[in-house]
């Protein structure tokens, strides 16, 4: 079965500067083969707005905010 979008590892996603990023389709990123993210650039408004509302459903389930990550690294 084909793939609907390509899929790079982190190392390949992590060499890319941000001109590079907004040329970059819509693809999984992962780690040793697991599965990390998916980087979404949307090439339109409806489309950011879809994301944007299906990221907020995704939150309401778990994960937490930049700032609690630091100050978790901060307080060891």
């Amino acid at each position: 079965m084909a793939e609907l979008i390509p899929t790079y590892s982190i190392t390949e996603f992590k060499k890319l500067k941000v001109p590079q990023l907004k040329q970059l389709k819509t693809c999984e990123i992962t780690s040793d083969g697991e599965y990390l993210f998916t980087f979404v650039n949307p090439q339109t408004d409806y489309i950011r707005k879809t994301v944007e509302n299906l990221g907020q459903l995704g939150n309401v389930l778990s994960g937490k905010n930049l700032e609690e990550i630091l100050e978790e690294i901060k307080n060891g």
